[in-house]
């Protein structure tokens, strides 16, 4: 029996690592697989090690790097001395995952990195453990296979796994009776993160937005979305005091009905485009953190539409432009200059232009099923 580890580190990995268990168990029934992950990765059919309570994190967080230093420890010593896979599958998450890769080197396992570091956009230098200790690179967009090539990295493009698994757009009459909400009012939705460091940077800025755009624009409704990582107890401590609308569960309906959107930067703002929704990006985060980034980013933008595109096509409000007054006027030209926002949804509808058709999950389960023979 063939036996299959996967290490997913936070929510968004999980999603897609449930997804390609899913397919390459229809291949191979009788494949054995274990990993980190959560209920998509649970749910396809694999036991889990342990889920991601003790890796999803962000910064200079002491906690968060004894948590991760022990869970790696305790998951290479797992997997070499008692699961003995014949392959890793690695997803995102990239610091943990290159750690462990170069643990596992030299024991006869083979190991993918399905979505691999973004070496392109910062710490370039991270190519050279992918080479040293990374098999096969499975990548998500087109403009990264030369790059791995010219390095002489075997990699193949699976195409981004949004163009697939990314729901259709909701009925907006059916969500809107559903929340409560008036057709005939502008709806604004604000997605302040999936982490609670997130949450703490910007939560109070966007909520203080969402005021003064209402009370200068009474027919402007708000809903602020609940990423279904993060628990209740966490999220209330700050998003509180507050009459706007939550919506958790429907999120990816949420983006594909509102009329325009306030997100912190992530790959929201990927699934955001494809729905060709107008969208702001507002983030902060510690400044040392920022500084480091400056030091070590590769490009300029922090979106992915805009990367994609090599267009400023996104307002990026980012450190000290992430201020209440950038973000309500940039909101305020979303929703009433009619030329700017129809603009900004042509050239939107780009983005999926530029990435493959590929069916991506199937693609790795494919080139893992072929590893496996």
């Amino acid at each position: 029996m063939k036996k299959v580890f996967v290490i997913t580190g936070e929510h968004s990995g999980d999603i897609h690592a449930g997804k390609v268990i899913e397919l390459l168990k229809e291949q191979n029934p009788d494949i054995e697989i274990q990993g980190i992950g959560g209920e998509n990765l649970k749910k396809s059919g694999a036991t889990l090690f342990c889920d991601h309570s003790k890796m999803s994190g962000f910064g200079l967080n002491f906690k968060m790097i004894i948590d991760h230093i022990g869970l790696e420890n305790d998951v290479c010593e797992y997997i070499l001395e008692e699961f003995k896979p014949d392959l890793v599958l690695l997803i995102d998450y990239g610091t943990f995952n290159l750690r462990v890769a170069k643990r596992l080197k030299g024991h006869g396992i083979k190991v993918f990195h399905y979505i691999p570091p973004q070496i392109w956009a910062s710490r370039k230098w991270r190519i050279k453990g992918i080479k040293k200790y990374v098999d096969k690179v499975l990548c998500i967009f087109p403009f990264e296979v030369e790059l791995y090539k010219s390095y002489g990295i075997d990699v193949h493009y699976c195409g981004h796994p949004l163009v697939k698994q990314l729901p259709e757009p909701a009925d907006k009459n059916s969500f809107f009776e559903k929340y409560g909400l008036d057709t005939n009012k502008p709806l604004v939705s604000i997605f302040p993160g999936s982490r609670p460091l997130e949450l703490h940077f910007l939560a109070k800025t966007f909520i203080e937005v969402a005021k003064k755009l209402q009370k200068k624009h009474p027919e402007i409704q708000f809903c602020i979305s609940h990423a279904p990582n993060l628990k209740d107890s966490v999220f209330d401590k700050y998003i509180k005091n507050t009459d706007f609308k939550i919506i958790k569960g429907d999120n990816h309906a949420l983006l594909s009905v509102s009329d325009s959107l306030i997100l912190a930067s992530g790959t929201v703002a990927l699934e955001a485009a494809l729905y060709k929704t107008p969208m702001i990006i507002g983030y902060r985060g510690p400044w040392l953190i920022y500084l480091i980034y400056l030091l070590v980013r590769c490009i300029k933008n922090v979106s992915l539409p805009n990367i994609i595109t090599g267009k400023d096509i996104i307002p990026e409000l980012i450190q000290a432009k992430f201020n209440k007054d950038n973000i309500c006027y940039e909101t305020e030209k979303l929703l009433y200059d009619k030329e700017y926002r129809e603009n900004m949804i042509q050239e939107l509808s780009e983005v999926r232009q530029k990435l493959s058709d590929k069916f991506s999950a199937k693609e790795v389960a494919t080139s893992i099923a072929d590893a496996l023979k």
